[in-house]
């Protein structure tokens, strides 16, 4: 039965929790107030997802495997970076089965997928276009006809629009039948007309670097680890992993596991129960010993103290230092 949603958050905790057929994380390297807002269409065959977020950061995303996920910028401003490539205003990305990638953006942005189960994306491109249509082993950017995409983008918000505004439409049959037809015609036809956007030489191999390495900081989430330690379990020199991290996320990896744990431990703070932890014992679990050095840099990237953050649910004097 066809099905729609939103939820909109303010913790990229419950942003998370609520990212349908994948998963992601977000580091944030500027501070400000987030706000996201998740659309999602179940039709009988294709999955809708649009996203609106208001601060820049680096995802790490996670797609589902049993799907065929095809996604794009839902607005041509800011430009995003996928994998360390930007993506201009007309691209899309025809996505591996289970792929894992990085996105960073600079501003607010817009983005969305539209999914399908292969057999199906391999059904209709044959009966409508004549061609087979697969995920390929690495995903592709593409250069769809103008016009086709245009079409494509105008159909993805029309239904994700429904969804927000009037979901009972969505529910509606013959409403979500005739608008999954349509979706597939233009779906197809951007797939079959597009042009591949070859990703420059290196790239792929920076992208299965790059998702060792979060493989690795996966496995040793609360663990400071030193990037001799990282290097050595995914099999790559120092200077390779600072050529990928700085193509791929725009920095060095001290400086992104740094953000990330300072990440993490921000997350573990909005989710505190004092009587199990303190700010201090929180950030000496993710590798912040020193009082003074870990505020110092709380407050640099989040524009406030740790304090606030943990407020909501610890007394003001629970935790700092004497």
């Amino acid at each position: 039965m066809p099905a729609s949603g939103t939820f909109t958050c303010s913790n990229p905790s419950d942003y998370a929790a609520n990212f349908r057929n994948g998963g992601i994380e977000l580091v944030f390297a500027h501070w400000g107030e987030f706000r996201a807002r998740l659309t999602w269409v179940e039709l009988s065959h294709l999955h809708l997802l649009r996203i609106q977020e208001s601060l820049p950061r680096i995802a790490y995303v996670s797609l589902a495997s049993e799907r065929v996920f095809i996604g794009f910028p839902a607005h041509p401003d800011p430009l995003q970076i996928w994998g360390g490539v930007e993506l201009q205003s007309g691209d899309i990305i025809l996505h591996a089965r289970g792929d894992h990638f990085h996105q960073r953006t600079n501003a607010p942005s817009r983005w969305g997928f539209v999914s399908v189960a292969p057999e199906q994306l391999a059904a209709y491109g044959k009966a409508l276009a004549g061609v087979d249509l697969i995920a390929p082993p690495v995903a592709r950017i593409l250069r769809p006809p103008v016009l086709a995409k245009a079409r494509m983008l105008r159909l993805h918000a029309q239904a994700c629009r429904l969804a927000e505004t009037k979901p009972e439409m969505i529910a509606h049959r013959e409403v979500a039948r005739a608008l999954e037809q349509d979706l597939l015609h233009a779906l197809v036809t951007c797939l079959a007309a597009a042009k591949v956007r070859d990703a420059p030489d290196g790239r792929q191999r920076n992208w299965g670097i790059m998702r060792r390495f979060e493989e690795a900081l996966a496995v040793h989430r609360e663990t400071h680890l030193r990037i001799a330690d990282v290097c050595s379990t995914i099999g790559v020199s120092e200077r390779v992993l600072r050529t990928s991290c700085a193509d791929v996320l725009g920095m060095g990896p001290r400086q992104y596991l740094r953000l990330r744990r300072l990440n993490l431990v921000r997350a573990a703070l909005r989710n505190a129960s004092p009587s199990i932890a303190s700010i201090a014992e929180i950030a000496r679990r993710y590798g912040f010993p020193r009082w003074e050095r870990f505020a110092a840099l709380y407050r640099l990237v989040f524009g406030e103290t740790p304090l606030p953050t943990y407020a909501s649910h610890a007394p003001r004097d629970a935790d700092c230092p004497k």
